[in-house]
C-alpha cells in the first residue's frame, strides 16, 4: 500500500492512496472462511459450502467492503500521524475514476483535503470591549413585580366589566341594526379586555354587567385575524371578510386578583427558608432577580462584542471551493441546502468557522481545559435557564444537580454542554485579557445594539 500527500496550494492538498491485492487478500480470505460457516445454501450442509462457491457469490462485495475499510483506516492514520489540521473531512477528488471491484485487483484512490489556516490570537489591555449594564427603571421593576404576583394570583367572579376583565358571552352578527339572517352566531366565546386594540370599542363594554347586551365591532376591537377567528369561532379566511357590528350578551365576568403580599406568597415564590419576612425584603429579592436576568442579557451582548473583537484581529483566507463541495456532499439529504442558498449562507458559515479557529487558538495557546466540575456547573446553569422559561426560578439545588446529571448522561447533550463550557472559558479569558469598559444604558438603547448587527 502506498499513501502520500500532494499540495495544490497553501490550503488545498490531495491524498493519494494505492491499495494492492496483498493489502486486503488475507482479510478477504478470513471473511470468506467465516461466510462458509454461516451461509445457508440449498444442497449443502451448514459449514460445508465450498469456498469457491462462496467466493463466486460474495467475493466482489467482500473485497469492496474490506478495501473501503482499509481506505478509511489508512486515511485516518495518515492524517493523525502527519498531524494534519483539516477543515471538514476528506472528499473524493473530482477526477477520481470509478472503482472497478468486479475486475481490478489494484485500486487507486484520490481524496481532496483542506488544511486549516494558521490562526494566532494575541490580546492585550490595549483592546477595549464594552460591558453594558442595563438601568432598572421603576416601570421595569413594577412589571417584574406584577409578573411575579401574576404567577400566584387567582381569577374570581366579578359583577362589572373592568379594564382587564375576561368576559364570556354569546355573539350574534347584526345587519342594519338587526340580527342578520344566517349570520355568525357563537356561544361561550371568551374575550379579554386587556388586549382590546380600539379604545372606543372597549369603552362600550366597560361597566357592563352579567346579562347586559352590548353592541360593538369585534373587527375594530381585534383586528388580528387569528384573534378574531378564535373569538367568533370561524376560520381565518372568513375572519378577513368580517367587519360588522355584533350583539354580545354577557354571561360571565372574571377578574384576576393578585395574591396578598404575605409569608405564604414569599414561600410560594422563593421556597421555604428564603429569608423574606416583609414586602420591603420581597421587593429587594424581586429587584435582585431582575438584575440577574439583565446581567445574563449583558453577558450575551459581551460575548457578541468579544467575538467581534477577536475576529477583527484574525485575517485568514479559506478554501471556499472545497468547503462548498464538502457542505453539499455532507448535507445531500437536506433538501433545503443547494448551491443557490449555500452561496447566501457562506458568509455566516465562514464567520463561524473563523471563530472556531480563533477559539481553538486561544484554547491551545493558553492551555484552557474543562473538567467534570465545569461540565456539571454549565449543565446546572443550562437546566436553571430551562426551568426559568416556565416561570420556575427557585428550583432546589439538589433537583438541578439531578437534572444536570441526566443531561450529561446523553451523548448529544453532553457534547453541547462541553462546547458551551469551553466557550464560556474562552470568553472569560478574553474578558481578563482586554480592557473592559462598563457603560450604563437604558433598556431601549440596549435593544438598539441588536438592531445594528
Amino acid at each position: 500500500m502506498n499513501i502520500s500527500k500532494e499540495s495544490t496550494d497553501a490550503l488545498n492538498a490531495v491524498i493519494k492512496l494505492t491499495i494492492e491485492k496483498d493489502d486486503y487478500q488475507k482479510k478477504v480470505d478470513e471473511v470468506i472462511k467465516d461466510y462458509r460457516k454461516r451461509v445457508n445454501i440449498p444442497g449443502f450442509r451448514a459449514g460445508k459450502v465450498p469456498a469457491g462457491m462462496v467466493k463466486k457469490m460474495y467475493g466482489k462485495s467482500i473485497v469492496a467492503d474490506e478495501v473501503n475499510k482499509l481506505v478509511s483506516e489508512s486515511l485516518n492514520s495518515f492524517i493523525i500521524e502527519n498531524k494534519l489540521d483539516l477543515l471538514g473531512d476528506p472528499i473524493p477528488s473530482e477526477d477520481q475514476e470509478m472503482i472497478d471491484f468486479d475486475n481490478a485487483e489494484k485500486f487507486d484512490f484520490s481524496f481532496d483535503i483542506a488544511l486549516a489556516p494558521v490562526v494566532d490570537v494575541k490580546l492585550s489591555k490595549r483592546e477595549k470591549v464594552t460591558e453594558y449594564k442595563i438601568q432598572i427603571t421603576d416601570e421595569m421593576f413594577n412589571q417584574q413585580k406584577e409578573s411575579m404576583l401574576g404567577r400566584f394570583g387567582t381569577s374570581e367572579p366579578s359583577e362589572v366589566v373592568g379594564e382587564k376583565s375576561a368576559v364570556k358571552g354569546a355573539f350574534v352578527e347584526l345587519e342594519n341594526g338587526e340580527i342578520k339572517e344566517g349570520g355568525i352566531f357563537t356561544e361561550e366565546s371568551m374575550l379579554s379586555m386587556a388586549i382590546f386594540k380600539d379604545e372606543a370599542e372597549k369603552a362600550k363594554l366597560e361597566g357592563a354587567k352579567v346579562g347586559d347586551v352590548v353592541v360593538f365591532n369585534p373587527k375594530k376591537a381585534f383586528p388580528n385575524e387569528t384573534e378574531l377567528s378564535y373569538l367568533l369561532k370561524i376560520d381565518k379566511a372568513a375572519a378577513a371578510t368580517v367587519d360588522a357590528d355584533f350583539q354580545f350578551t354577557i354571561a360571565e365576568i372574571t377578574d384576576f386578583k393578585n395574591p396578598e403580599i404575605n409569608q405564604e406568597l414569599f414561600d410560594k415564590a422563593f421556597g421555604p427558608d428564603n429569608g423574606i419576612s416583609n414586602e420591603e425584603e420581597f421587593n429587594a429579592r424581586v429587584k435582585a432577580d431582575l438584575e440577574k436576568n439583565l446581567a445574563m442579557e449583558s453577558d450575551y451582548r459581551f460575548q457578541i462584542d468579544a467575538k467581534d473583537k477577536v475576529l477583527g484581529k484574525v485575517d485568514v483566507e479559506f478554501p471556499e471551493a472545497f468547503l462548498k463541495r464538502w457542505l453539499l456532499l455532507t448535507n445531500r439529504e437536506n433538501e433545503e441546502l443547494n448551491e443557490e442558498n449555500l452561496e447566501a449562507e457562506m458568509p455566516r458559515f465562514l464567520k463561524d468557522l473563523k471563530w472556531q479557529l480563533a477559539q481553538n487558538s486561544i484554547i491551545k495557546e493558553n492551555e484552557l481545559k474543562i473538567e467534570e466540575e465545569d461540565l456539571m456547573a454549565f449543565a446546572k446553569k443550562t437546566a436553571r435557564m430551562q426551568f426559568m422559561q416556565y416561570g420556575l426560578s427557585n428550583i432546589p439545588d439538589e433537583h438541578l444537580e439531578n437534572y444536570a446529571k441526566d443531561m450529561l448522561q446523553k451523548e448529544n447533550q453532553r457534547r453541547q454542554i462541553a462546547n458551551g463550557a469551553i466557550n464560556e472559558k474562552v470568553i472569560a479569558f478574553i474578558k481578563e485579557s482586554v480592557k473592559v469598559e462598563e457603560k450604563e444604558v437604558s433598556r431601549e438603547d440596549f435593544n438598539k445594539l441588536f438592531e445594528q448587527n
